[in-house]
């Protein structure tokens, strides 16, 4: 058996971790629940895309973020983050933000009349691993 890199180790124990965060977390649940409602997780169009569903003629694309100091400012970036995948014009593609509870304020700090413009849905996973869409 050859020596143990450390580095080698390391980035086990990282792959192991990888899964250990409130992203993931808010992720998992938001992919549970899309299962339960009909839908289809495939693989994203955009590499970057957390998750990205079908059912149907639907899609839905996904940018889920976890529990975060920056509430305000990391609504903002998923924001930014959702407009840059906006690439097809079809209105059966829709977009979603997927936060925890924790960050549904700052979320709706966009008015929900842009939000429909926008064709963006905003969903909510609550400590619980509950999923509920917030209205407009």
């Amino acid at each position: 058996m050859g020596a143990r890199d450390d580095s080698d180790g390391a980035y086990v124990i990282g792959l192991c971790k990888a899964r250990d965060n409130d992203e993931d977390r808010v992720t998992d649940a938001f992919r549970t629940w899309l299962l339960a409602e009909g839908w289809t997780p495939v693989e994203p169009t955009d590499r970057w895309t957390d998750l990205e569903a079908v059912r149907g003629e639907e899609r839905l694309i996904c940018e889920a973020k976890g529990r975060t100091s920056e509430k305000g400012i990391d609504a903002d970036i998923a924001y930014g983050q959702l407009l840059r995948r906006m690439t097809n014009q079809d209105a059966r593609t829709r977009y979603a933000l997927v936060v925890p509870s924790s960050s549904v304020k700052a979320v709706e700090r966009v008015p929900g009349h842009v939000r429909d413009l926008l064709r963006i849905e905003v969903y909510e996973v609550t400590d619980d691993n509950r999923v509920r869409r917030l209205s407009a």
